[in-house]
């Protein structure tokens, strides 16, 4: 099969390599129709390196027909149209009766201290064969892949595998009451997405902020008010507070992460341990890495006093120097981690509908063979060409 396969710092490339096979009696084989592409695809292409080896099979937000299955799957057939959650999860286990499948129990990966695996997702999350290919093993077939109708174009559900989901969450998590106000850093897909969720849900006022004009303007034509973030810079909490009489949204969704813009010496000592032989960058990474906190440090400064901190943009410092103090005495909350997808599909299912409440059906900014996916990569990587959201087809 061809697959996107990883093989140094901004270098990836579509090779051909083998096809996937039944391993456990409980596996599917899912031939992929559309994988999209993740900006956390882009700590992989930029960051990450130290955790990859070459060839490892990136992507994980596939969807697809099961092509084959395991001895003992009973709830999907052969010819069935699934979406396959990013994390890797049991269904099974305490964490993933807690609705925590992100940590599922089952595929935790002890030897990195992480939680669930992730398809096409590094070493520290299982470094297990990603979805930006033609056909992808599937474990727990009875309990992970969301089984979804035939009829509509893919960009009905494929959202579901992670942009929905990790955007509903990071709504869930902010806690904005009935009518009031939210501010999301970042209008990428996650933060896009976020906005038109929280309106959705009854938010009275959502501010985006982003540096790229078009995301800004895709986000004001859903009813968000943004903030330019080459105008504003360092003062957007005051823009902020201008908005809100002056106290800050009730929440704040960081949907940036690592890779923040600005934050110059993090940004270097990235690209330095970058350079550095794999397994002393991991150690470094692991006892010293930092990150750059800009977007977070907004987050912190534009949330109301008593306000919900909601991060859901990836982060991998091991010695981030938070600013505790002022988050003590603003008395804030701060929730965060990766997605529990299972636990959120039933709440979303239900606005894949006809009238598209949260314009999923025009969400992908391009569509593009699996063969353009580097130069895609690098197209998103700098942010050019209106590129938001990109979908696969393998």
């Amino acid at each position: 099969m061809r697959a996107l396969t990883w093989q140094g710092r901004r270098d990836v490339r579509v090779e051909t390599v083998p096809d996937p096979v039944v391993q456990e009696p409980t596996d599917v084989i899912v031939r992929v129709t559309s994988s999209g592409i993740c900006g956390s695809d882009l700590h992989l292409y930029e960051v990450l390196g130290p955790y990859l080896d070459p060839g490892d099979i990136l992507g994980h937000e596939p969807m697809g027909v099961v092509e084959e299955t395991g001895a003992d799957v009973t709830a999907v057939g052969r010819g069935d149209r699934v979406v396959v959650p990013f994390n890797i999860s049991c269904g099974d286990c305490f964490m993933c009766g807690q609705g925590l499948q992100s940590q599922c129990e089952t595929t935790q990966v002890r030897e990195y201290g992480s939680g669930a695996a992730l398809f096409g997702y590094t070493k520290l999350y299982g470094q297990v064969p990603g979805g930006q290919a033609e056909l992808l093993r599937v474990p727990f077939g009875n309990t992970l892949p969301v089984k979804v109708p035939h009829g509509p174009p893919d960009d009905r559900f494929v959202y579901l595998s992670d942009v929905l989901p990790t955007a509903w969450q990071a709504v869930e998590y902010a806690a904005v009451p009935p009518g009031g106000s939210l501010t999301v850093l970042g209008l990428g897909p996650i933060g896009d997405m976020a906005a038109r969720i929280a309106l959705h849900r009854g938010a009275g006022l959502v501010i985006g902020v982003d540096l790229v004009t078009d995301r800004l303007q895709r986000a004001a034509a859903r009813g968000v008010h943004t903030l330019d973030l080459r105008i504003y810079g360092k003062d957007v909490g005051d823009a902020v507070r201008d908005l809100t009489g002056g106290r800050g949204t009730d929440a704040v969704i960081d949907a940036v992460g690592m890779e923040a813009h600005g934050a110059t010496a993090a940004k270097a000592g990235q690209w330095a341990v970058g350079k550095l032989p794999d397994p002393a960058a991991r150690a470094l990474m692991e006892r010293a890495g930092i990150d750059r906190l800009s977007a977070l440090l907004t987050a912190v400064d534009a949330v109301r006093r008593g306000g919900t901190v909601s991060v859901s943009g990836v982060y991998g410092g091991a010695v981030d120097p938070l600013p505790l103090l002022k988050m003590f005495d603003k008395q804030l909350q701060l929730r965060m981690g990766q997605a529990n997808v299972r636990n959120w599909v039933p709440s979303i299912l239900p606005l894949l509908v006809d009238d598209d409440p949260l314009g999923v059906d025009g969400f992908a900014t391009h569509h593009l063979p699996l063969e353009d996916a580097p130069k895609a990569y690098e197209t998103f990587q700098k942010k050019a060409d209106g590129m938001v959201k990109t979908l696969l087809r393998p």
